[in-house]
């Protein structure tokens, strides 16, 4: 163990503060110690803490309420009970309330040192994961958006670009492909992000109900206008408001929208009163506008109005090397949201994944995963787990250059030697990221005839590991 890898030893009795402290000392932890809960809710406020062995009683404070104060304090820290009265009762109220383990007093210092080891070793690859995630968003994230392939990062430089001007913003994709998610984005890098950022589906509203939430109404404009109610033009004020399905808006809100973004200003429904626009616009539809103004469905002069800085977004089943990144991305979010670890999913959970072609892009594969939390019964998500369509012409990603979809186990290899790609060979790291440990990925790199990028296909295989 490491020398900075630090326990806190909470006893009242000292001939067990320095019987503890000396054994831990000589396994080369850094060791503080307690003699009642009050000065280990002290320590813990200090400075953090790898290990808290921690007696159940205690005079004042017993181990419980420290174990309960102590968690919200440092929950990173795995607190360890120490009781000579064990009971099933003490067990399940204190793993109730977070405990990581209990030791029976008396025990062996061998026991300890396991344990001890145990959350050490955890603790470390869990510090490694965090740092090896915070080194791929910022190599890969655009805020909430990560990717790694090169359409992306070029959207996401564009996009950076875009923020910083107060041009008019139209973002186009297919549905689910997180077009309100570059939207915010945009806004939060832009001089704007200090403003509101105000989202409006043009899809989901009649022409009438629309024309009042943009631009608010007085009150008796219409039967049901009780009081004044401000438009969300009005609310956007100082920030941006974003437009989703632009295109579905109907001719005469068309104008309505080309008067605002050319004048700079708007009146309530029912109003006289001319109210000042200051308000960014960020566009979105999955609609072709350019073949919509052809078949004169949408005004020429407002497309010109919105298209100022048009951004594509592609589809996920164009940029297949993303999905074990989001698969990453989304299963964090996810196990903080349900509140339950979740280490991954299986490479063949991981294979379908990836195989799979995703009509409804990034939102169905977040909406997959969020099942797939939800019904697994440990933190590995397997294949069945996720409930995905049985592979078919229609949901199968088809390779680039239009050829036949490909086995599930080409998928596997194919996908291995990415990740290898992206590891630099690094075995460690890849075998990570794919959720399986080392000799499994030996085993298959073996299977596949894979070599990591280094090496010298015509030498015999070898494995790196740091």
């Amino acid at each position: 163990m490491s020398e900075a890898f630090r326990v806190l030893v909470v006893d009242d009795e000292e001939i067990v503060r320095e019987s503890l402290t000396g054994w831990l000392r000589q396994d080369g932890c850094t060791v503080g110690s307690a003699v009642d809960g009050r000065m280990a809710l002290e320590a813990l406020r200090a400075e953090p803490w790898g290990v808290v062995l921690l007696d159940l009683k205690m005079p004042g404070l017993d181990g419980l309420q420290v174990l309960e104060e102590g968690r919200r304090l440092r929950p990173e820290s795995a607190f360890v009970l120490m009781t000579a009265y064990a009971t099933v009762d003490t067990a399940v109220a204190a793993m109730k309330l977070g405990a990581y383990d209990y030791l029976v007093k008396p025990f062996d210092p061998d026991e300890l040192s396991a344990l001890v080891r145990r959350i050490a070793a955890q603790q470390a690859l869990v510090e490694e994961n965090e740092s090896l995630r915070r080194a791929l968003k910022r190599e890969y994230g655009f805020h909430e958006l990560v990717s790694k392939s090169a359409t992306m990062q070029r959207v996401f430089d564009l996009a950076r670009v875009a923020a910083r001007s107060a041009s008019t913003i139209l973002i186009l994709g297919e549905s689910g492909s997180g077009k309100e998610v570059l939207a915010r984005a945009i806004h939060e890098e832009s001089p704007r992000a200090g403003g509101a950022f105000v989202a409006v589906s043009c899809a989901a509203l009649t022409e009438t109900l629309l024309e009042s939430e943009l631009f608010g109404h007085e009150k008796g404009a219409f039967t049901g206008a009780v009081a004044r109610r401000k438009g969300k033009f009005e609310l956007a004020q100082g920030g941006t408001l974003f437009l989703d399905e632009i295109g579905d808006i109907s001719s005469k809100l068309q104008l309505d929208l080309l008067r605002v973004l050319e004048d700079r200003r708007f009146q309530r429904v029912g109003g006289t009163e001319t109210i000042e626009a200051d308000a960014r616009v960020v566009a979105a539809t999955h609609r072709d506008l350019a073949k919509a103004v052809a078949e004169r469905i949408f005004r020429e002069d407002l497309f010109y109005r919105l298209n100022v800085i048009p951004i594509t977004l592609p589809p996920l089943r164009e940029r297949r090397e993303d999905v074990p990144l989001l698969v990453q991305h989304f299963l964090e979010r996810l196990s903080k949201d349900l509140k339950r670890p979740l280490e991954g999913v299986t490479p063949q959970a991981m294979a379908a994944l990836v195989a799979y072609g995703w009509p409804g892009n990034v939102r169905e594969l977040r909406n997959v995963l969020e099942r797939g939390a939800v019904v697994a019964t440990s933190s590995l998500i397997g294949l069945a787990d996720l409930g995905l369509p049985a592979p078919g012409p229609g949901n199968l990603a088809s390779p680039a250059g239009g050829e036949e979809p490909v086995s599930l186990e080409e998928v596997e290899k194919r996908h291995v030697a990415e990740v290898l790609s992206w590891a630099g060979g690094n075995v460690t790291h890849a075998a990570r990221v794919l959720g399986i440990d080392r000799m499994t990925l030996y085993n298959k790199m073996k299977r596949y005839g894979l070599r990591r990028p280094d090496e010298d296909a015509a030498g015999p295989a070898t494995t790196k590991t740091s």
